[in-house]
């Protein structure tokens, strides 16, 4: 995101917005907590062209293979960067755009019962480097970083695994005040430094991805705590049956996702837009060959999102 001067109103975090609708203003202060406002969003896309992209992309690069996962992060990226409203959180009772566009998940040190888990962190960058190249090397890299780390014996995990394990040591009665405190000051924007940046919460999505694990789920709950705004399920990819107008279907490579948002971030007009632009990013992945802010138009037009 742009870089902007710091104005009377914003937090550390984000921009505060100043709205022009009287409803979304309103809204924080009579529709309760973030999970008491989940607009939950279901969706199955064709992924026959990134199947295809991805066999372009791993024949040129053999030893660290691009993903499904690397993709869709980067078309969330996309998506987001040309969609900015749904960039914005909410803390205070008023609304704030990110400074930033952010991805938490969660991943596994090897695939078996006992194996630990890591979570990771990363920011899409506005830059010069195409947005799928940056996406999968820091997640590859990421990754490769933290298994090595983890077959050390005295490996305590990220700085995340750290402040959880510091504050499980907190006796429970008061560890729920240690809490109350914390919102408090996430509320006021003036939570420690060494908190807020081992905070996972804190990011514009929170992204599972099942398809992994061979999986399929169709939602996943927000969280009181901390600033995120959306939650996305990817689920995994299979043969699924296409229809076109006339009746007849196709067996397609296709994969459904689940969105959960809060909805005071923004209207449904405004979600659903969003979600045909991701669509139409997924239908046409080489506009990741370029860089987080180029133009889509060459690939699909605004008017015909939805088409």
């Amino acid at each position: 995101m742009a870089e902007t001067t710091k104005q009377r109103g914003d937090r550390s975090d984000g921009t505060l917005v100043h709205s022009s609708d009287p409803m979304h203003v309103f809204m924080p202060y009579i529709m309760g907590t973030r999970t008491e406002n989940e607009a939950l969003l279901n969706a199955t896309f064709d992924m026959t062209n990134v199947v295809k992209y991805l066999e372009k992309k791993n024949s040129e690069n053999p030893q660290f293979k691009y993903t499904i996962f690397h993709v869709v992060v980067a078309a969330l990226a996309k998506t987001i960067y040309m969609r900015p409203k749904m960039n914005i959180f909410i803390a205070g009772h008023k609304h704030y755009m990110r400074r930033e566009i952010s991805f938490c998940f969660t991943a596994k040190n090897k695939f078996a019962d006992n194996a630990g888990e890591f979570v990771m962190y990363l920011v899409a960058e506005d830059n010069e480097t195409k947005i799928i190249d940056q996406i999968h090397d820091k997640i590859c890299s990421e990754v490769y970083k933290t298994r090595k780390e983890s077959e050390k014996p005295d490996d305590k995990g990220n700085g995340t695994d750290k402040m959880m394990r510091l504050f499980n040591k907190i006796p429970r009665p008061l560890l729920r005040l240690v809490i109350r405190i914390l919102n408090w000051m996430v509320y006021h924007d003036i939570i420690p430094k060494a908190i807020k940046e081992v905070d996972p919460y804190r990011a514009t999505v929170f992204i599972s991805n099942l398809g992994s694990i061979k999986m399929e789920a169709s939602y996943h709950h927000l969280i009181n705590w901390s600033l995120n705004s959306i939650f996305v399920l990817a689920n995994r990819m299979h043969k699924m049956p296409f229809f076109n107008d006339d009746g007849t279907y196709e067996m397609k490579d296709g994969m459904s996702f689940g969105f959960t948002i809060d909805e005071r971030i923004a209207d449904g007009f405004y979600f659903a837009k969003s979600l045909a632009l991701f669509k139409n990013i997924l239908a046409n992945p080489e506009c990741l060959d370029e860089p987080l802010s180029a133009s889509f138009d060459k690939y699909v037009k605004e008017e015909d999102w939805f088409n």
